[in-house]
């Protein structure tokens, strides 16, 4: 997390407390040290945000610290809420915890939606692979080594360029171009073995790649096997 959505994430944890937040308690939402926590707070009070306290003791937020409206309306708020909560249908705990966040900057700003409930019910998440790590080589453009298991439970190991995760209603498929095949192929996270990003990348070449695979997906001409 980049340190100005820490600092933001701060001041919405504080805001939202009911009593003093100690720095432990913080380091592990955010999950970084308790040294960056004290740090953080320094920095936010040199900034003039109102938190008192001392490490040890815990910190609070003086009432009357607003921030900034952000201008959805209802029907928007709750369409947006509603949404994130869906994220943890998914499995993917990264994806999940950026979504619990997202959702407490919009509930501080709008109407929280409390009478809107969003199931998670059914949800299996992948054990073997992190959607996290993929969704990162997907934005660094790095190559993956996948051990996976077909329908039939043939292993295989395969160098891929990930390009696209899609969020089923009862599963999660990577797209990616495979090296050994030369063209596309989606994966089944829940029938992957191990993922091992490599330090090799396709850089400048995801993109392109996405466009192409969105042709041929609207076509109806992708290999899902």
């Amino acid at each position: 997390m980049a340190r100005t959505s820490r600092l933001f994430e701060i001041i919405q944890i504080l805001r939202g407390a009911t009593a003093p937040v100690v720095a432990a308690d913080l380091a592990g939402a955010l999950e970084v040290s308790e040294r960056t926590i004290y740090r953080d707070i320094a920095a936010l009070q040199a900034m003039r945000t109102p938190i008192e306290g001392a490490p040890g003791v815990g910190y609070v937020m003086r009432r009357g610290y607003d921030l900034p409206p952000v201008n959805f309306d209802e029907d928007e708020a709750e369409a947006v809420l509603i949404g994130l909560s869906l994220i943890a249908r998914t499995g993917d705990e990264g994806l999940w915890q950026a979504g619990l966040r997202a959702a407490r900057k919009l509930s501080d700003a709008t109407q929280t939606a409390e009478h809107l409930i969003a199931s998670s019910w059914g949800t299996v998440p992948s054990r073997a692979v992190d959607p996290g790590s993929l969704r990162q080589a997907i934005r660094r453009e790095r190559k993956v080594t996948l051990h996976y298991s077909d329908a039939e439970g043939r292993q295989t190991e395969r160098k891929v360029w990930p390009l696209v995760l899609i969020y089923y209603a009862d599963n999660t498929v990577l797209v990616a171009h495979c090296e050994l095949r030369q063209d596309f192929r989606s994966f089944r996270l829940d029938r992957m073995l191990a993922a091992r990003c490599e330090e090799e990348g396709f850089p400048g070449q995801g993109a392109p790649l996405r466009a192409l695979w969105e042709e041929q997906y609207r076509a109806g001409a992708v290999d899902t096997r």
